[in-house]
């Protein structure tokens, strides 16, 4: 069974051996990166890893189209071989990691508990910044344990989802957070699930991009979501901006949504032992390990630019003083969506 895991990249090069070992130690089978304008020697750690047969590196480094490097990086893959070839695929970004709770743990453990299933939902679970200032070069998987709790009300990006779907001619591309050019006569047959192993409505079939919310979507699988890291690394992804919005810079809205610490959630320290494994297989590679440390000295030089910028002292100052997000209520939460509901009804 051959699982492609597809993911566009910029300036992640201190991360993305964590990021594969932990996937390549779940049974991800293969990787189709693209990155775009690197600054910190990510497209030269790909070109290793592809020599080292580990993933398939493609550049992506325009021209754009209308819709941002994110979306031309999908076009470009949609008629790749490993897309083709697939029998299971999804898109990630660098800061997310699969988390299984079931059998061993791996994707095979997870499709042969619902074998029913033509597309899973994997639902965010936002893992806040918890206080952390200083960029450190260690694991985000350990470093960052605080997070959303299992039932959300608001905001609804805290429930979106990425989409693991068998690939089977039902969509014809990929997208952000699930397939996308359904096909007609053959996406009615396909049955969806969420993380929990619930059989989802027919509206997962063509464009549901989040989970119901006021319940819990975690039994079977969850995606751990860290979009935050330390403030430092913060001001580094302002500065790097959004790959599939351009026009939607990341700022404080970003932060006060997704800085969630209210529980603690260790789970994915059940597969530390093969992702410790891994990873210390590949940095026992010279090349890349060389690779790693020049991305993490990239990064401290970077801060340390960016922060002689007034506008980038703001922003760092609002970071330390702002608290964690704190859930509301649900009949303010549904208060909100009645706003939504409205506005929807008079534009139809």
């Amino acid at each position: 069974m051959r699982v492609t895991a597809v993911t566009c990249v910029k300036n992640e090069a201190a991360f993305l051996l964590e990021w594969l070992a932990h996937h390549t130690a779940i049974g991800i089978t293969d990787f189709l990166v693209l990155s775009n304008e690197c600054d910190d020697g990510t497209d030269l750690m790909l070109d290793r890893l592809e020599q080292m047969g580990l993933l398939t590196h493609l550049r992506n480094d325009g021209p754009y189209d209308k819709g941002g490097i994110q979306w031309t990086g999908f076009k470009i893959a949609d008629s790749h071989p490993l897309v083709r070839q697939a029998d299971w695929l999804m898109t990630l970004d660098i800061d997310e990691f699969v988390n299984i709770h079931v059998g061993d743990h791996t994707i095979p453990a997870l499709l042969a508990a619902l074998p029913d299933a033509d597309a899973i939902t994997l639902t965010w679970r936002l893992f806040g910044n918890d206080g952390v200032i200083e960029y450190e070069d260690r694991p985000v998987t350990t470093q960052f344990t605080r997070a959303a709790p299992d039932i959300m009300t608001w905001p609804w990006r805290a429930f979106m989802f990425k989409t693991l779907f068998r690939n089977q001619g039902a969509y014809r591309k990929l997208g952000v957070h699930r397939p996308r050019a359904p096909v007609d006569g053959r996406v009615e047959a396909t049955r969806w699930f969420d993380g929990s192993g619930r059989a989802l409505d027919p509206a997962y079939q063509r464009g549901q991009i989040f989970s119901p919310f006021n319940r819990p979507n975690y039994d079977l699988v969850q995606l751990n979501h860290y979009p935050l890291g330390a403030m430092e690394s913060f001001i580094l992804k302002c500065d790097r901006g959004r790959v599939n919005r351009a026009d939607h810079p990341i700022g404080m809205d970003y932060w006060c949504e997704r800085n969630w610490c209210c529980v603690d959630d260790d789970t994915i320290r059940v597969t530390e032992a093969p992702r410790r494994a891994a990873l210390a297989n590949l940095m026992s590679d010279p090349t890349l390990a060389k690779l790693h440390q020049t991305a993490v000295e990239w990064r401290r030089e970077r801060f340390q630019i960016l922060m002689q910028d007034e506008a980038n002292r703001a922003l760092f100052g609002r970071l330390l003083m702002t608290p964690p997000a704190r859930p509301i209520p649900l009949d303010a939460a549904q208060r909100i969506y009645k706003f939504a509901q409205i506005r929807r009804f008079s534009e139809d």
